[in-house]
């Protein structure tokens, strides 16, 4: 750092991203991408706007509000298109909390709720998941403070029903809970029906993982209209045209040819079942994932081995340093001709262990 970065920001831990090699091809199951390739009638939208660059961007983001509250059943009042669903989460931060409503979320979970918190000066809190990775709603129920679950959470993968959240929901009516739905095509009930019965509920999605636009930098949030109020007084005191015009016509087109996406989905989570079976048959235990990754350990290999073992493979998985999952691995679902390779780098790297009976 330099001798002028601010002191306010010296316990700062930002969050790290999963690897992006370019010294060499790998198969790439570490940050949690589409296999798949966006459709053609999404290329063909995307480059119809090339030609416009020269404009700004419409900062309502009329078109794609309109499409996207025709496939949620929402108004487009209770909409906001933001640079990826991490700007949502970090405009949800900066709107709701402060130092009289700070927030509280798991310990293990995404990274970045930390860290908006702590880039905004907002105090947090983070409680434990329970011994087998779940999270405790107990734990929850009347809390009284500003809340954030994913569901389906990472990197463990496990949902939890709509009914269940709903609890901790009702159970909070003075403070705002969100609810990060970013892999819920992959398995997960959706809470965004039970915006119009909670005035509390922020629901924060992506079109990263089910809809193949991780590069274009496209979320969005969902609840009652004075929440969404709320996180355009900070969108407009900040970057008024968050949304590049060829992203918003990317999720326009993948909103009108969802049944491509979807199809997708229903792949990727057929491919987890054939690795989660693959993988417990190897010996490795698997949490119940509803996501687009499966998250496993192995009683002979230690998770950090694993990982540089398939690396050295031209195989990227990911790795956490946290203690709690130390053992774990986190493997994005790919093709299955890529995870017939994972699964074959797998079998070789126990073999040399004598550590599965192949």
């Amino acid at each position: 750092m330099s001798r002028f970065f601010s002191g306010k920001y010296a316990s700062l831990e930002p969050y790290v991203p999963g690897e992006q090699p370019r010294e060499r091809k790998y198969v790439k199951l570490n940050t949690n991408e589409s296999p798949y390739p966006p459709s053609p009638l999404l290329t063909e939208r995307v480059q119809e706007q090339c030609g416009l660059l020269n404009l700004y961007s419409d900062p309502e983001c009329t078109a794609l509000r309109e499409r996207l509250a025709a496939r949620l059943g929402v108004r487009t009042e209770n909409i906001l298109p933001t640079n990826g669903s991490d700007e949502a989460l970090n405009f949800a931060v900066m709107a709701f909390g402060d130092g009289t409503h700070p927030f509280a979320f798991a310990d293990i979970t995404y990274g970045f709720y930390a860290v908006f918190c702590a880039l905004g000066g907002v105090p947090y809190m983070e409680i434990p998941l329970r011994k087998d990775f779940s999270i405790g709603l107990e734990d929850y129920i009347g809390l009284g403070k500003n809340i954030i679950i994913a569901n389906p959470n990472a990197p463990t993968g496990l949902a939890l029903p709509r009914a269940e959240l709903e609890r901790v929901i009702a159970s909070n009516p003075e403070n705002v809970v969100v609810i990060d739905e970013a892999y819920v095509d992959f398995g997960a009930e959706s809470c965004v029906p039970l915006i119009e019965k909670y005035d509390n509920l922020l629901v924060t999605q992506t079109f990263s993982k089910s809809r193949s636009l991780a590069g274009a930098r496209l979320g969005f949030a969902v609840g009652c209209a004075g929440l969404i109020a709320d996180l355009n007084a900070v969108k407009y005191s900040t970057n008024p045209y968050n949304v590049n015009r060829m992203t918003m016509a990317a999720g326009s087109a993948a909103l009108d040819d969802d049944g491509y996406f979807m199809a997708n989905c229903r792949d990727i989570a057929a491919t987890r079942g054939y690795v989660s079976r693959e993988l417990a048959g190897l010996g490795f235990e698997l949490t119940d994932s509803r996501t687009n990754f499966v998250f496993c350990t192995h009683p002979k290999i230690q998770g950090a081995e694993l990982y540089s073992e398939l690396r050295a493979r031209g195989v990227l998985v990911r790795h956490f340093d946290s203690p709690r999952i130390a053992a774990y691995n986190r493997v994005s679902i790919g093709t299955r001709e890529q995870m017939d390779i994972f699964l074959d780098a797998v079998r070789d790297i126990l073999n040399e262990r004598g550590g599965a009976a192949l």
